[in-house]
C-alpha cells in the first residue's frame, strides 16, 4: 500500500498549482478546496490500486469534468477572466490517457477518450487516440463507424471510405459497419444532388471527385513511416498531405460527369458485397432497404431500391421481410397529401392481398401479419391523413390474419 500512496501522491501534487489558483482568485473557498482534495485523493487511491476497474476511471473522469464545469460557471458568475481552463482539461486528458494504458481492452474508456477529445476539438489528439483504438480493437465495428462518420462530417469522404473499407475486412460477423457505410454514401450522394442544383455546383462536385482520386475505393498499401509523428507515435495519415490537387481539363471533366460514384454505384457495390458475407439474411437486407428508402431526394434512389428488392426476391422470396419491402415500395418518397398517394396506396394494398394469399407457412404468415400491422399503424399515425384513406387503412389492419 505504500507504493500505492506514493503513486497517488505523485499525481495529486500535480494539481497543487490549480488549487492555489482557486484559492487566490476566490473561485472556491478553503473548505471547498479541502473537500475537493479529499474527493480527488479518494479517486486517485482507487484508480492506482491493483484491483481497479474501468468504471473507477470513468467515475474519476466524470468527477473531474464536473469540477471543470463548476469552475467555468463560477468564473462567469464572478467575472473572472484570468482563470485558465487548460489545467482542468489537461488533467482530464491525463486521466483518460492513464485509463486506456491501464485498461486497453475497455471499449468504454476508448469511447470516452474519443468523445472528450472531439468535444474539446483536440484534432491531433483525436487522430492519435483513434489510431491506437483501431489498432487495439480492429474487430469493433463501432470504432470504424465512428472514424468514418467523423471524416465524412468533416468533408473528407476519401478518408471516410478508407476507414469503412479497412473496417470491412475485419467486421464480417455483423452488418453494423456495412449499414453505416451505405448510409454515409447515401448522405454524400444527397449532398452532391443538392450541390448540382446550384450555380457552379456540378463543377464543384466534379472537382471534388478529381481531388479524391476519382472516388476509387481501395486500401492503401503503403506501410512507410508516414503515419507516425515526430515522437514516433502513430497518427492517422492525412491523404491530402501527400498528393497535390489535380488540374481538370475538359476531357477529364467530361469523364467525371459520368462518374459511376455520382450515379449510386458505391451503395450498390456495398450491398452486393455485403450479401456475400456470413451475416447477410432477409432482415439485414430489409435494413439496407430502410436506409435507402429514407433518401428520397436522390435521383437514383428508385434504381437502388429496385436492385435491393430484386436481390431479396431472388434469395429470400418467401420471407416476411421481402414481402414488407415489396409492399412498401410504391409509397416510398410520397407524402400522405401528395396527389399520387391514393394510387400508390391502392397498389400497395393490392400487394398485401397477393402476398398473404400466396403464403402457406403458418409461421411466415404470422410474421408477415405482425410486420404489416406495425407498418399500417405507422401510416395511421400521420395527422394529415385523408379521412377516406384512414378508413381504408383501419379496415385493412382489422382484416389481417391474427399473428
Amino acid at each position: 500500500m505504500a507504493a500505492v500512496s506514493e503513486k497517488a501522491r505523485f499525481y495529486l501534487e500535480q494539481a497543487v498549482p490549480q488549487l492555489r489558483e482557486f484559492e487566490a482568485k476566490g473561485i472556491f473557498d478553503p473548505d471547498e478546496i479541502r473537500s475537493l482534495v479529499r474527493k480527488r485523493t479518494d479517486h486517485e487511491h482507487i484508480v492506482v490500486s491493483p484491483g481497479n476497474k474501468a468504471q473507477d476511471w470513468l467515475n474519476y473522469v466524470a468527477w473531474e469534468r464536473s469540477l471543470e464545469a463548476l469552475r467555468a460557471k463560477r468564473c462567469r458568475r464572478l467575472e473572472i477572466r484570468a482563470s485558465s481552463k487548460h489545467a482542468g482539461e489537461g488533467r482530464v486528458f491525463g486521466i483518460l490517457e492513464r485509463s486506456v494504458n491501464r485498461h486497453p481492452g475497455s471499449l468504454e474508456l476508448w469511447r470516452e477518450y474519443l468523445s472528450y477529445a472531439s468535444k474539446m476539438r483536440a484534432t491531433k489528439r483525436y487522430r492519435k487516440v483513434m489510431t491506437r483504438a483501431l489498432r487495439m480493437h480492429p474487430a469493433k465495428s463501432e470504432l470504424w463507424v465512428l472514424a468514418g462518420q467523423k471524416s465524412a462530417r468533416n468533408g473528407d469522404m476519401h478518408a471516410a471510405r478508407g476507414f469503412f473499407m479497412r473496417g470491412s475486412r475485419f467486421c464480417t460477423k455483423d452488418a453494423a459497419l456495412w449499414l453505416a457505410y451505405a448510409k454515409c454514401e447515401m448522405e454524400w450522394l444527397e449532398k452532391m444532388e443538392a450541390r448540382k442544383g446550384k450555380k457552379g455546383g456540378v463543377e464543384k462536385a466534379i472537382q471534388e471527385q478529381a481531388e479524391h482520386d476519382d472516388d476509387e475505393i481501395r486500401f492503401e498499401s503503403d506501410d512507410s513511416g508516414d503515419d507516425v509523428d515526430e515522437n514516433g507515435r502513430l497518427v492517422i495519415p492525412n491523404p491530402d498531405s501527400t498528393a497535390a490537387k489535380k488540374v481538370i481539363d475538359d476531357e477529364t471533366a467530361s469523364k467525371l460527369k459520368n462518374n459511376p460514384a455520382l450515379d449510386g454505384a458505391i451503395p450498390l457495390a456495398i450491398f452486393d458485397i455485403a450479401k456475400k458475407q456470413p451475416f447477410f439474411n432477409a432482415p439485414v437486407a430489409e435494413k439496407f432497404f430502410n436506409i435507402f428508402a429514407v433518401f428520397t431526394k436522390i435521383s437514383m434512389q428508385a434504381r437502388i431500391i429496385q436492385h435491393v428488392l430484386d436481390t431479396m426476391n431472388e434469395l429470400y422470396p418467401n420471407e416476411a421481410s421481402t414481402s414488407l419491402c415489396y409492399i412498401r415500395q410504391p409509397l416510398i418518397g410520397l407524402e400522405t397529401n401528395a396527389p399520387g398517394y391514393p394510387k400508390a396506396l391502392r397498389e400497395a394494398l393490392g400487394r398485401i392481398k397477393s402476398s398473404l394469399a400466396t403464403t402457406t407457412n403458418t409461421n411466415v404468415l404470422s410474421t408477415k401479419s405482425a410486420k404489416l400491422k406495425a407498418w399500417l399503424d405507422g401510416l395511421l399515425s400521420s395527422e394529415d391523413l385523408d379521412p377516406g384513406i384512414r378508413t381504408v387503412l383501419e379496415h385493412t389492419a382489422k382484416t389481417l390474419p391474427s399473428p
